[in-house]
């Protein structure tokens, strides 16, 4: 047990400083399968590797395929085009608003949630600095909007954090649409509520918008032409509709989304190579990344102690939603990743729920959106897509994360424990 514990503080603490989680999770592994006695080498070799090439093997394509898609929707304007609608449409005066609705368009559509960062940013600077809005609401503004309810809740996202527990509970991406339509309205309502009484609050003590100082990435791409939104919104809607109604497979969905992407702008057909490559290549890091922290909870789960903690998560409850609730966020919240904290929890406990809900009658379907909101409701300091974005907007977590710890953490898990009740009494 000592040993789990201190890899799990050594991971947590070395990616909290920013060291890549693809080398610390096989450090923090080595360091737990000598503290336990087992021989190192054949814990590398074996269970570690088994974990991430396993997890590797059965969403690759996925990865890779929304990457590109992404990649397409970023270089052609795409993703632009249908931001600036979106705050058109709400209004310069509601920034918070816009880029809320923006951020969760996009990530609905398909569009990876680091691309729709960058994507939206330069749009979202000028909405606030027309707002007058301080920009210390800009993090949790986008975390609210890209990394809670369209990632995790909403019934139908293709967002990988939808489409794991697939694998384990022979579910849809629509499965649990009561209580992921239930725990949608909690995450975006509460949170949206919660940012706009804190920019009242920031405007009554005269914090206001304030240019940033670093000039990495700002306007650039936000003065340049996009195509026509209505074209721009197309590839979103296919990607959705194919999932959902036609219930394709996700890698067929979004095959035909990066197809679509390429007929309706293929007057950019000069970008298409380069999109398409540096798409593999963030595909690469992505699914590294998370099957670095799944090789990791492999070897957790091959320490003898791991068989406790799984019987103490198991029997923590009698309710089997409120074991892999936590099961789910404990783990998401260790790693910094959300996918990655999924796969470890259902990797190794996946079968035993679905057993549970096969004997019990439980509906496999609310395994599926409970272990979806639970990996969501995990954005603490640590978690890589924050830290993306704190680079992106040259902000720190001494400026932002006292808001995004309310919206992207505490309201979801405000969401997850309602959605577990939903579940218990038999609302899917």
């Amino acid at each position: 047990m000592f040993s789990i514990i201190v890899g799990l503080v050594l991971l947590m603490g070395l990616a909290y400083l920013g060291w890549s989680i693809i080398w610390v999770a096989p450090l923090a592994a080595g360091i737990v399968a000598i503290l336990s006695g087992l021989n190192v080498f054949d814990t590398y070799t074996g269970t570690y590797m088994d974990g991430l090439v396993g997890f590797v093997k059965n969403w690759f394509p996925i990865f890779l395929l929304g990457a590109v898609f992404g990649k397409l929707m970023e270089d052609t304007g795409s993703a632009r085009s249908v931001a600036k609608k979106v705050t058109q449409l709400i209004g310069k005066k509601r920034a918070i608003l816009g880029v809320l609705i923006a951020s969760a368009l996009l990530t609905y559509g398909g569009v990876s949630l680091f691309v729709v960062v960058f994507a939206i940013y330069p749009i979202a600077l000028e909405l606030f600095r027309e707002a007058n809005v301080t920009r210390k609401l800009l993090v949790p503004t986008f975390a609210l909007g890209a990394f809670t309810f369209t990632m995790t809740s909403m019934p139908g996202t293709p967002q990988i954090q939808n489409l794991i527990p697939m694998q384990y509970f022979h579910t849809s991406p629509t499965s649990g649409v009561i209580v992921g339509i239930i725990t949608t309205i909690i995450m975006a309502v509460g949170g949206y509520l919660w940012l706009a009484l804190r920019a009242k609050k920031f405007a009554e003590r005269n914090e206001v918008y304030t240019e940033p100082t670093h000039a990495a990435i700002t306007n650039k791409k936000g003065e340049e032409k996009s195509p026509n939104w209505l074209l721009s919104l197309i590839p979103l809607l296919v990607v959705v509709v194919l999932l959902n109604i036609v219930k394709l497979q996700a890698i067929y969905a979004l095959l035909l989304g990066i197809i679509s992407i390429m007929v309706i702008h293929f007057k950019y057909y000069k970008k298409f190579i380069s999109s398409i490559n540096e798409g593999g290549k963030g595909s690469v890091m992505a699914i590294l990344n998370t099957s670095a922290a799944v090789g990791f909870g492999a070897v957790i789960a091959a320490v003898p102690a791991f068989d406790h903690i799984t019987s103490w998560l198991l029997h923590v409850s009698s309710n089997p939603l409120v074991a892999e609730a936590l099961s789910v966020q404990i783990m998401a919240i260790i790693t910094g990743s959300a996918s990655g904290g999924m796969g470890i929890a259902l990797t190794t406990l996946g079968k035993t729920f679905y057993h549970i809900a096969q004997v019990t009658g439980l509906s496999p379907d609310v395994l599926h959106r409970i272990a979806a909101v639970a990996s969501g409701a995990s954005i603490f300091p640590n978690n890589g897509a924050l830290l993306t974005l704190l680079a992106v907007t040259g902000l720190s977590h001494k400026e932002t994360y006292k808001d995004v710890f309310v919206v992207a953490f505490l309201i979801p898990t405000i969401a997850l424990i309602i959605g577990v009740i939903l579940g218990a009494i038999g609302l899917v």
